[in-house]
């Protein structure tokens, strides 16, 4: 056991279900990853082995089936699946997001409908709000849904949806006209059902396929395309119009704890490579762990793991507490995706050329890495974040 990303204060069935998962990681995920990802093939035996773990339900209430478990399980689990592999944490973030928006603003009828689905894995979700001509300014979104008797009709492409050709349940924002003057009261969220799969999944939805990327291969990115897709309106998360915005950035709250929780489990297995290989390969009769510039790498990528764990558990603990953690969260996917950045490329360079190769897995992560410095809000929109909350904090 590492005495990195120590955790204080759990309870003994938080150890238990960190255990249980640290062991499947290292013996399902770990020997595999590598493989599966220079194929960029769907670990289908991850994932229906996470489902037999109970995963997909880690944090749905135990009276829809699920585990009932804190955020802060959630994260630490994650930590550990993306040690294991980046890819496969993704898989169950966007899944878990949107049984987190349905648990927070669903109806009771949209909950007991698919919650109980989804915490055995049968539903598996996805949520979508970026478009090919906007990231992370939402309010620039073009896909709209007009009312159409007593439902809606959607057009428009959405883009950048992790698990979209996996999933059959997707979360998607849309621009509505509810004669509001914000653009933000403006939007609304559906629910749509779809089939697995790509190409026309429904009437009027398409998936086109695969977005072929650097790395976070093997899960399926895809865009979203509606033609003309009838909606009912029993479909709109909460069954009100105009508050899917709100609903989301409630949820991408959480998907920012979840990507300082991958952040700090890809650093650490990169520092578990480094600090290996660093005492194994000999330059100038010793050990290169025993050289002063090696050495000192080594502690600064260890102080970078730490710090970053560090501030997600505080960020999970204050959004169990019920309170606002939109600064801890924003703190948290900051400096740990910056940092993993940094503890892979320090891994990177303590390998040497082998870093370079394919057989080695640095080379993974070095390419993984980076899709957390965007991922649920680029580095300057955390920034932003913090400092319009400093500024509220310390108003003169």
């Amino acid at each position: 056991m590492s005495r990195l990303q120590q955790t204080e204060g759990l309870t003994d069935i938080q150890e238990e279900i960190l255990k249980t998962v640290r062991a499947f990681v290292e013996a399902e995920i770990l020997p595999v990853a590598t493989e599966l990802e220079h194929r960029d093939e769907y670990p289908t035996e991850i994932v229906e082995g996470l489902k037999e773990l109970g995963l997909f339900g880690l944090m749905i209430p135990e009276e829809y089936g699920g585990l009932g478990e804190s955020l802060l399980t959630y994260a630490l689990c994650v930590e550990e699946i993306a040690r294991g592999w980046m890819s496969v944490s993704g898989i169950i973030n966007t899944h878990f997001i949107v049984a987190y928006l349905l648990l927070q603003h669903g109806t009771d009828e949209q909950k007991q409908k698919y919650l109980p689905r989804m915490a055995t894995g049968e539903v598996r979700g996805a949520f979508s709000m970026s478009e090919p001509g906007c990231g992370s300014d939402v309010a620039a979104i073009k896909t709209k849904a007009t009312r159409d008797g007593d439902g809606y009709l959607i057009n428009g492409q959405k883009m950048w949806l992790t698990n979209g050709g996996s999933s059959n349940l997707v979360a998607v924002l849309v621009k509505t006209d509810e004669g509001q003057d914000s653009v933000y009261k403006n939007m609304t969220t559906f629910l749509v059902e779809k089939e697995p799969g790509f190409g026309e999944v429904d009437k009027g939805l398409t998936i086109p396929g695969k977005i072929e990327k650097m790395g976070y291969k093997g899960v399926d990115t895809t865009e979203l395309i509606f033609d003309g897709y009838r909606i009912d309106a029993g479909q709109i998360l909460g069954g009100v119009p105009g508050k899917g915005f709100y609903q989301m950035m409630d949820g991408v709250e959480v998907g920012r704890v979840n990507v300082a929780a991958r952040g700090c489990g890809v650093a650490r297995r990169a520092f578990e490579l480094g600090i290996t290989y660093a005492q194994q390969r000999e330059t100038f009769g010793k050990k290169i762990a025993e050289h002063q510039a090696v050495l000192f790498r080594l502690a600064d990528m260890a102080v970078k793991v730490e710090a970053a764990h560090e501030l997600m558990v505080k960020a999970a603990r204050k959004k169990d507490s019920g309170s606002r953690n939109d600064f801890e969260a924003g703190v948290a996917k900051y400096l740990a995706s910056e940092y993993c950045s940094q503890v892979v490329e320090d891994s990177f360079r303590i390998h040497g050329g082998y870093g370079f190769s394919k057989e080695y897995e640095i080379e993974r992560l070095y390419r993984e890495a980076p899709m957390l410095l965007i991922g649920e809000g680029t580095a300057d929109i955390q920034r932003m974040i913090i400092g319009r909350r400093l500024l509220e904090d310390y108003k003169l």
